[in-house]
């Protein structure tokens, strides 16, 4: 052997040995190829101040289950696209998931009319669409999972919270939204339910406003104006979007202040606030089925895992100031119940993954155990909270424990009878 090979092959060896050193540690996945997964969610446009974060939660939920091995010995992989809150590219970009990258599930959506627009494309390829925002129900498709609220777990049970002495005993009500098909139905849902408790129709002032809309100097003149008529008054708000970041700054510059019209939001939550001076807004409220400042150990191993992430990331906003939300969280419990029902089939095949998702529990950050009902729906606990000066909520409500869905409305004549299971397919 010459004396040029020799230093050759120690240094090989050398390289070799580094090698099994640098992979130790590292999951040992199986040959074969990733399993894909959508990531369908607004990262542009009006939508992307909700919607840009839940694209993050999906990626930190993938890397921790390829840290700890993957799925079926495969590691994941993220398939991220941008419908850019343009609800026809919504449907495209769905059909490009499915169709062209093949992934084995999607999680997105957040707006009620870029779930319609998809809805067919899911169900004509019976594809599964992971949706983890609070919605209008009235819908039940075998190929959704519905891990945000329905009416009766988040809008019904605030309106409750704001005509009981505890929460100021509202007589006159606002329902403010944006002009879209989760407002409307929302708010139809909520007229019947306030006719149901003798509201009269004098006393329910109904507004909307266009996707994107930033002047709120004249609605907010026109609730203080039907305010000022003599009975307690609240405002409803299903305002989505970048639209609540104008609609809050008038509320403050127009003194518009709790302790006179408290206002209870369905779809603002700590990253919507983000962006606003929210000393003048402390006391006004909002529902969800969770919230960043809950005590427990579960959320706060969910906060400091979310916190690492993004100052991993470099996550713009994050990674200085790390914020959780209820759609955070409700993408997270949908994500691990997918894992789950997936090594519990050991199949990605979506008829087998829809049976082994039924009955799945998962210890949500909000510290219950969720459980994926035959509805396709989560139950949840539901807790309203007051605005405080930083932004975060104090919860000033909450219901005894888990609230199972109701999506067919019982206050929508039109639903008597039908059963809260969505159709078999096939």
């Amino acid at each position: 052997m010459s004396a040029a090979i020799q230093p050759r092959r120690q240094a090989l060896k050398t390289l070799s040995a580094a090698a099994m050193l640098a992979a130790v540690g590292r999951p040992a996945f199986a040959q074969g190829a990733t399993i894909k997964v959508g990531v369908l969610h607004s990262l542009s446009g009006t939508m992307a101040i909700s919607e840009t974060v839940l694209k993050d939660t999906v990626l930190m939920a993938i890397d921790e289950v390829n840290a700890k091995g993957g799925v079926l010995g495969r590691k994941l992989e993220a398939v991220v696209v941008d419908p850019a809150s343009n609800w026809p590219l919504f449907a495209e970009k769905a059909k490009q998931l499915i169709s062209q990258d093949k992934v084995a599930a999607v999680f997105g959506c957040w707006t009620s009319v870029s779930r319609k627009s998809v809805l067919p494309v899911f169900e004509g390829s019976n594809a599964l669409l992971f949706y983890p925002v609070q919605y209008e129900g009235e819908e039940l498709s075998a190929n959704v999972f519905y891990t945000g609220a329905a009416p009766n777990q988040q809008a019904i049970p605030a309106v409750e919270y704001l005509m009981s002495k505890d929460g100021g005993g509202a007589k006159r009500f606002v329902l403010l939204g944006t002009d879209y098909v989760y407002p409307r139905t929302t708010n139809k849902i909520l007229r019947a339910f306030l006719k149901a408790k003798n509201i009269p129709e004098a006393d329910i002032m109904e507004e909307y406003t266009p996707f994107g809309h930033a002047d709120y100097q004249s609605i907010i003149a026109k609730i203080k104006k039907f305010a000022s008529e003599g009975k307690k008054t609240a405002v409803v708000s299903t305002i989505n979007g970048d639209s609540n970041v104008p609609f809050y700054k008038e509320l403050g510059n127009q003194g518009l202040k709790a302790t006179d019209v408290p206002v209870v939001a369905f779809s603002v939550g700590e990253e919507e606030l983000r962006g606003v001076d929210t000393k003048p807004l402390v006391g006004h409220l909002a529902a969800w089925n969770y919230f960043m400042s809950l005590k427990g150990a579960s959320n706060d191993e969910f906060v400091k895992k979310w916190a690492a992430y993004a100052k991993a990331k470099n996550i713009a906003g994050h990674k200085d100031k790390p914020i959780t939300n209820d759609p955070m969280e409700a993408t997270y419990i949908g994500f691990n119940m997918w894992v789950q029902a997936v090594t519990k089939a050991k199949s990605t095949d979506v008829d087998k993954v829809r049976q082994a998702m039924y009955g799945q529990t998962f210890k949500a950050p909000s510290g219950i155990t969720s459980t994926m009902d035959p509805s396709h729906h989560l139950r949840k606990s539901v807790f309203v909270g007051e605005v405080r000066a930083d932004g975060q909520f104090n919860v000033v409500w909450k219901t005894p424990g888990p609230v199972a869905a109701d999506p067919w409305s019982d206050f929508i004549p039109e639903n008597k009878g039908k059963q809260n299971l969505p159709a078999k397919r096939g």
